[in-house]
């Protein structure tokens, strides 16, 4: 079976501007390519997803199309800059959104989410990416979602300097080394959970 990743960028800058979350949101798809998984990528900013905690907020709400992306997804990878030590304001919509899968169920019962797996992407030239892990990590695990080993990776730059990943002549030999394992333990999750699914009870 060929495994589908959803990355969904939640970095504040629309679309053409250079982001440091869509650099490392791309260079994950690459790895996922290499082990045969197909790719897409979507910049939530540059579509119109409504606040809110349901499906579909109404006319015009872009979440319903990124909704059914994430439904036909294997894996799900959320890349978010750091803002003051915490996610992004659209990570946390996405979040928000994604709450309303609580109440959706396959026609077994079982959470809608369930059999999907969830990795982190986090950049930033300040702390807090295990912070905003932890918050994704948990959050998309209630929903659902299911989480393997090391199945996060991030840069934070020097402290008190400016910077940004975006900025580096190469990859650090420790995240090109986190990225590969990230990838490599999500590919294995997701082939044993599309082989073995949760039991309905």
């Amino acid at each position: 079976m060929t495994l589908r990743v959803l990355a969904l960028t939640c970095t504040l800058k629309p679309s053409p501007a250079k982001s440091s979350s869509d650099l490392i949101a791309r260079q994950l798809l690459d790895l996922f390519a290499e082990r045969g998984a197909t790719g897409e990528l979507v910049r939530v900013v540059d579509h119109d997803v409504r606040p809110g905690v349901e499906a579909d907020m109404g006319d015009g709400d872009a979440w319903p199309g990124i909704r059914r992306k994430i439904a036909d997804a294997d894996i799900l990878l959320i890349a978010t800059p750091t803002w003051v030590g915490h996610m992004s304001s659209v990570a946390q919509r996405v979040l928000e959104r994604l709450d309303a899968e609580l109440s959706e169920t396959d026609d077994e019962g079982r959470p809608a989410m369930f059999g999907k797996v969830a990795v982190a992407a986090v950049v930033g030239n300040e702390d807090g990416a295990h912070k905003i892990i932890a918050d994704l990590f948990q959050a998309l695990n209630d929903v659902g979602f299911t989480v393997p080993a090391q199945g996060a990776t991030y840069w934070n730059g020097e402290a008190m300097q400016g910077g940004d990943y975006q900025d580096l002549d190469e990859t650090p030999e420790a995240v090109a080394s986190t990225n590969a394992t990230l990838v490599r333990n999500a590919v294995h999750l997701a082939t044993v959970l599309g082989e073995h699914r949760y039991p309905a009870q």
